[in-house]
């Protein structure tokens, strides 16, 4: 498999790599871009998957991503592994920072002149969680649902902060494309000149053990020549 590990990982250091990678984002930056270069696909496939994987990482899509990504790949036919790669391009880390700045880009778009305040924010929050949790508890019970809170995270957060991600997810989707079709044709190009080296060196080594074999053969022939002639020289020569 291509991205399967050597090593599994067990839950707290899958939790530990997602904060900060195992020897820095750098190191972690240069392995995604080797497993996508080896990626078996033409480079514009996979330059879509990444594009595709990469935009739907960005959108407020909370346990949909990996769905969302085959499907977008599938739809704009790229590399639907390239576009479960691209997903990982935000972490724990860098999300709120992005989030901060996409919600506050949405309202402007919006035209929201009064945008909530971090207090306000987590006050949207807790509503919302506490009408998902009342919502499921009506399903099993006499009590009715509630939708104030959900709405108003709906309006105020959700909404914002999709359309405040979506135009940065594109443009750094774009660049994302960009980038990986020359990286993939440089990297699929030193493969392919490597596999024609190595085949070069089979076919030399193959011909190599053939020209010896030949010459084993053609001397062992002619033992077998001179031990005839030897073998009737003896016979005639004994009284």
């Amino acid at each position: 498999m291509v991205f399967k590990r050597r090593k599994p990982l067990g839950w707290l250091a899958w939790m530990r790599e997602m904060v900060y990678p195992r020897g820095g984002f750098k190191r972690a930056t240069r392995y995604v871009i080797h497993r996508m270069s080896r990626l078996p696909d033409e480079p514009h496939r996979i330059a879509r998957g990444i594009f595709a994987g990469s935009l739907v990482g960005f959108l407020p899509l909370p346990g949909l991503q990996f769905v969302a990504a085959w499907g977008a790949a599938r739809l704009m036919r790229g590399n639907v592994l390239a576009a479960l790669l691209g997903t990982f391009n935000t972490n724990p880390v860098t999300t709120p920072f992005f989030a901060v700045f996409a919600m506050t880009l949405g309202h402007w778009l919006l035209g929201v002149e009064a945008p909530l305040s971090a207090e306000g924010i987590a006050r949207a929050f807790g509503h919302a969680g506490h009408d998902l949790w009342r919502n499921m508890v009506a399903i099993f019970t006499d009590d009715h649902m509630q939708w104030g809170g959900l709405i108003q995270f709906w309006n105020d957060i959700y909404v914002p902060y999709f359309i405040g991600a979506l135009l940065p997810g594109i443009i750094l989707s774009l660049i994302g494309y960009y980038v990986t079709i020359p990286i993939v044709q440089a990297y699929q190009k030193a493969r392919h000149a490597k596999a024609d080296e190595r085949r070069e060196r089979r076919r030399k080594l193959k011909a190599a053990v053939a020209e010896a074999r030949a010459r084993l053969l053609a001397r062992g022939e002619k033992d077998g020549l001179d031990t005839d002639e030897g073998g009737d020289d003896g016979g005639t020569n004994t009284p």
